[in-house]
């Protein structure tokens, strides 16, 4: 499985902060919050950019090491059903490993490809603003408090 830099993938890198000054003002607070910032704005890119970054460099070391238990799944294992058992435990768990990594991998880029767009922090359910406050919690967000409270009930 080859991993590709995700940011090259998708075509999109950080936003310039020319980019982010000519849409900043299009960014929804919640009341009583102050408008973002250009400033803002690049900390919570850079932090992604960041975060992308770690987690792709994870994401290839884990996934070299589930290619090297699946290389090596029946050396030494013999005819024992305990030493099988567990080496199929071990590539489970680096396969479900490599999967949420990647999930969050992807969460992290569809974040900083959103800071580039106008009306970033949109509630993608009922179109209200997400939070500044919660933005800077946790940038990835796409629903705000309210609906992401529904969705989870349901």
């Amino acid at each position: 499985m080859a991993i590709q830099d995700p940011v090259s993938a998708s075509g999109r890198a950080r936003p310039s902060r020319s980019v982010i000054a000519g849409i900043v003002d299009t960014f929804p607070v919640r009341d009583g919050e102050d408008p973002w910032t250009v400033e803002e704005v690049e900390s919570l890119a850079d932090d992604l950019a960041s975060e992308i970054s770690r987690l792709t460099v994870e994401l290839s070391e884990a996934d070299a090491e589930l290619t090297s238990l699946l290389r090596y799944s029946g050396d030494g294992a013999g005819d024992d059903q305990a030493d099988s058992g567990s080496s199929a435990l071990e590539r489970e768990q680096e396969l479900t490993m490599l999967n949420n990594t990647k999930d969050l991998l992807d969460q992290n880029v569809r974040a900083l490809e959103r800071v580039g767009q106008a009306g970033f922090g949109t509630c993608e359910s009922c179109g209200g603003a997400i939070g500044k406050a919660r933005l800077q919690a946790f940038p990835r967000a796409t629903f705000c408090v309210t609906c992401k409270a529904k969705q989870e009930r349901r």
